[in-house]
């Protein structure tokens, strides 16, 4: 078993955990009513845009979502909150080295011996879903768990369709397809657009994704029987049978969406094992960003 299978497999585990730490961990994350700005690269950006939309949707607080190379410096907020695996990432440190001082900063990181333990104001260890693989699954998912728990928006059947999600087969000849599509709307965006990420790196297909009804203005019109296009969440009415309608299989599913994001990964892996890929070691891709000074 690879490091990405054995980490992905763990999830149900890590996130339990997540969301009995969510309280003891809560005076460092965003309170309500507060301006936030959440900021990440790669995976932990895809699952600054899920925790934003969850958090502005559920009414407790004005939240933007940016990749730490594009934050806004000339904005005003009154907490910047950074997702950062290693710890070590050079954007993200570079972003709560800027506004130290100037705005309060938290950092989620899995990591307790790097850099961003002295950069961020606070820090929030999940060091029991720190990962060996490159390609990210368990702590970024895990991440996102705390934040929904802190929201109020995390249950244990969440855990329960985890489970699910490791042991139910996945849809039929779908490793033999040649694109992959995964659409989301409003909170799910971020993790359809973190799926087709994990499509691309464990795997090296051809992984896009959309709000689910963007794809309808454009994307579509690529859509053929080697297709797949994956709902995370429910999809606007009709959408499923205008996909069908260009030969393209639909999937879509009642688990929570971030348990159906672990179907996405297993997916993956298995597509990287037929084409004779290794899935811990994706092409051109190193476990942390550090860009040279």
């Amino acid at each position: 078993m690879s490091h990405v299978e054995d980490e992905l497999t763990s999830q149900p585990e890590c996130w339990a955990r997540a969301g009995g730490a969510a309280t003891a961990h809560g005076r460092a994350l965003p309170a309500q009513g507060e301006r936030v700005a959440i900021v990440g690269c790669g995976t932990s950006y895809f699952m600054a845009q899920a925790a934003a939309a969850l958090r502005e949707g559920s009414g407790q607080g004005e939240t933007d979502a940016f990749a730490a190379s594009e934050f806004p410096y000339g904005r005003s907020y009154d907490r910047v909150l950074a997702l950062t695996r290693s710890g070590t990432t050079t954007e993200v440190l570079q972003v709560l080295t800027e506004l130290k001082g100037r705005t309060p900063t938290t950092a989620v990181t899995a990591d307790p011996g790097t850099p961003v333990m002295d950069a961020a104001d606070e820090v929030v260890v999940l060091d029991f879903a720190d990962e060996r693989s490159v390609v990210q699954t368990r702590f970024a998912t895990t991440a996102l768990t705390l934040l929904r728990a802190h929201l109020g928006l995390h249950s244990d059947d969440v855990v329960v369709d985890a489970g699910t999600a490791l042991s139910a087969p996945l849809p039929e000849r779908l490793v033999d397809r040649t694109q992959f599509t995964f659409l989301g709307r409003g909170w799910t965006v971020g993790l359809a657009n973190e799926a087709a990420l994990k499509m691309r790196e464990a795997s090296l297909s051809w992984a896009e994704a959309y709000p689910a009804m963007e794809y309808r203005h454009g994307p579509i019109s690529v859509t053929t029987e080697g297709t797949v296009a994956w709902m995370f969440g429910s999809a606007p009415q009709g959408l499923d049978e205008q996909v069908r309608a260009t030969g393209g299989s639909w999937i879509e599913s009642a688990l929570d969406p971030l348990a159906e994001l672990i179907r996405a990964q297993r997916l993956a892996v298995a597509v990287a094992r037929a084409r004779g890929l290794d899935p811990d070691r994706p092409r051109h891709l190193t476990r942390s960003v550090i860009l040279a000074p």
